[in-house]
């Protein structure tokens, strides 16, 4: 691989990790407000241990693994590494029900945000969408229920049922997160010790890298250039957690820049999932266009609503 399409690749990788992940972020640091300086040093120098080499580092082989059985555990880890022509074939042929899970899972996650979600409006249809909650259901439902016809009528049994693996990791995730909302209001009112909170921030983290994860294979199957991409996102987001997670706040839309992007992912995965040829610079590329258009679009904000509170002597 050519060392630009390389280096887009784990950039892009990178900064879908950080924005993904930026609630994450913004529960750990409420939650580490509230605990000692002992335990907030070890959740800030182990937990980066746990997040980038044991989460992120080990579900990328894991999804490897359940989309390419054959190989076997051993094989999944040398294939992972290695160059043969032949293995990235084989991968990249058995992939097709990895990448309709995986383009299910995200499509959802973008529709549960778009018509459940609490939001600042980026976009003109948000808000209509957004009073539409109750029809967030009959729209998953009819997708779903789509996608697995169209898998059908190709006569492929592998991806029907890829199709609804993907349908139930979203809803047992999302069910996970919505319980792990209610804790986090427990760990923010007292009466948890800090042990709690620091289970309760690894776990969340965990559920929080699958997004991560199953996105980087719209990307790339280069499980090195996950690795890399994914880990570097994911310590620069702890170190944003640190230092600058309340001006990060104030870019408001940057989780519409993430949800967009995550559309995008679900589409490129389930295209390819059908055997449709997507250029490997499209995901990198929308993701830096999506995420920049809503960065941008924050601060213009941001500068509107910081000038309208500028004393008047300063405006002169």
């Amino acid at each position: 691989m050519e060392i630009l399409p390389l280096i887009l690749i784990v950039f892009g990788l990178a900064l879908f990790e950080i924005i993904t992940s930026i609630d994450n972020a913004i529960i750990n640091a409420e939650v580490l407000a509230s605990m000692g300086q002992k335990a907030r040093k070890w959740f800030l120098t182990w937990g980066i241990f746990f997040a980038v080499f044991l989460m992120r580092g080990l579900l990328p082989f894991l999804i490897l693994f359940a989309a390419v059985p054959e190989l076997g555990p051993v094989g999944t880890l040398t294939a992972a590494f290695s160059n043969d022509p032949e293995i990235a074939k084989t991968i990249k042929e058995s992939s097709h029900v990895l990448l309709i899970a995986g383009g299910v899972f995200l499509v959802f996650l973008f529709f549960h945000w778009l018509f459940l979600e609490p939001k600042n409006f980026g976009l003109q249809g948000e808000r209509f969408f957004n009073k539409q909650g109750a029809w967030f259901y009959a729209v998953v439902s009819i997708l779903l229920t789509g996608i697995v016809w169209f898998a059908f009528s190709r006569g492929e049994p592998l991806l029907q049922f890829g199709a609804v693996t993907g349908s139930t990791a979203f809803f047992i995730i999302h069910g996970f997160r919505q319980y792990a909302e209610e804790q986090e209001k427990k760990l923010l009112a007292g009466g948890m010790s800090d042990f709690s909170k620091i289970a309760y921030l690894e776990v969340l983290d965990a559920s929080f890298s699958i997004d991560g994860v199953i996105g980087a294979f719209a990307f790339t199957f280069a499980i090195p250039l996950i690795l890399v991409g994914n880990g570097v996102g994911a310590i620069v987001l702890r170190q944003l957690t640190i230092r600058n997670i309340e001006r990060i706040k104030k870019y408001k839309y940057l989780k519409n820049g993430a949800m967009y992007s995550i559309l995008v992912l679900g589409v490129v995965m389930l295209l390819h999932s059908f055997g449709v040829e997507v250029p490997e610079w499209l995901s990198p590329v929308a993701t830096f266009g999506t995420v920049g258009y809503f960065f941008w679009k924050s601060r213009i904000d941001r500068k509107t609503i910081e000038g309208a509170f500028e004393p008047a002597a300063e405006k002169k």
